[in-house]
């Protein structure tokens, strides 16, 4: 495994809801290396987008810490922490501001952070490397001027103009028609394979994992489940949860569709035991019982075990 660009240690954020506590994230830990793309994928309200703000110093932790090359993230330091980690937003339309010109959009970052050298060029650059050319063609228009996919182009221009080392991306194409969508996956790959940066990918889609990450990190009710290579996962999955969410991927044809019942997830009220155990198949056909394990699954929590290739599963039943 190479060196962690960034990474977080038994993470914890929670959140106070008339007098009880949501454990949105509880007890996450996760690398990402630079010039690789793992993929965070889970239902919504799994913790996601949280674990997300928190790696952005957006939101602050109950307890673990962020490291970013090694060295836990400070206040002092915060500000040259986001040059180097960007964010891209789901919506481009919300990312952008209706009245800058997509020069100004682009040229913001390098003014707030006071960066050196030819604005003009470094903006144009950007653009560029992001598929928008010529780029002195985009300089006078308004965001409302462009396409979705043109849109979400600019929001990844703002972001590469800093000469980032991670990028953290949440729904990037969830907004855009399923005709550009392929080309913003495309064009984000190209940037990790091009420039060595690492991403982090939030997606509910296991499909778009399949066409962009190397690991994937699958999440539930503030957790991480299962995490291993973009292969082990989608060809050998270990979790049910796994792989309930990839029965309904169309690339995944060899899989019987598999409808989760139960409640949905609560993170103000986490389950004893495995917090997956309510909605689990194998505790629901019997097959827990079968195993004898359907007492641990109720009343025994279960961090990730090591599974061999580079897989790690929560799981009693493995």
């Amino acid at each position: 495994m190479k060196n962690s660009t960034l990474s977080v240690e038994d993470l914890k954020v929670q959140f106070s809801r008339r007098r009880e506590v949501a454990r949105a994230v509880d007890g996450v830990n996760l690398d990402i290396a630079a010039g690789e793309v793992v993929a965070l994928v889970g239902e919504s309200g799994c913790g996601k987008t949280t674990l997300a703000r928190t790696m952005m110093g957006l939101e602050m932790p109950k307890s673990g810490e962020v490291r970013f090359n090694g060295s836990p993230l400070g206040r002092r330091a915060m500000r040259e922490y986001r040059r180097k980690v960007q964010m891209v937003f789901q919506d481009p339309s919300g990312a952008l501001n209706p009245r800058d010109t997509i020069y100004e959009a682009v040229a913001e970052g390098l003014r707030v952070h006071k960066v050196a050298g030819d604005e003009v060029a470094q903006v144009a650059a950007a653009l560029s490397k992001c598929g928008l050319r010529p780029p002195e063609r985009f300089f006078n228009r308004y965001p409302h001027e462009v396409s979705g996919g043109q849109r979400q182009r600019v929001v990844i221009a703002a972001a590469m103009v800093l000469e980032p080392q991670m990028l953290i991306a949440d729904e990037p194409v969830a907004s855009l028609d399923a005709s550009v969508r392929g080309e913003i996956l495309k064009l984000l790959r190209d940037l990790v394979d091009q420039h060595g940066l690492g991403m982090l990918v939030i997606t509910h889609d296991l499909g778009l994992a399949w066409n962009i990450a190397d690991r994937i990190a699958v999440m539930y009710l503030g957790r991480i489940v299962e995490i291993g290579s973009c292969e082990e996962i989608l060809e050998h999955p270990k979790h049910p949860y796994t792989q309930a969410l990839l029965s309904v991927v169309p690339e995944s044809k060899r899989m019987e569709q598999q409808i989760l019942t139960g409640e949905t997830p609560d993170p103000l009220h986490i389950p004893k035991g495995c917090r997956f155990h309510p909605r689990c198949p194998l505790m629901q056909n019997g097959e827990a019982d079968r195993l004898g394990i359907a007492d641990r699954c109720r009343g025994a929590d279960i961090g990730l075990r090591d599974v061999g290739q580079g897989t790690r599963v929560a799981c009693h039943a493995i």
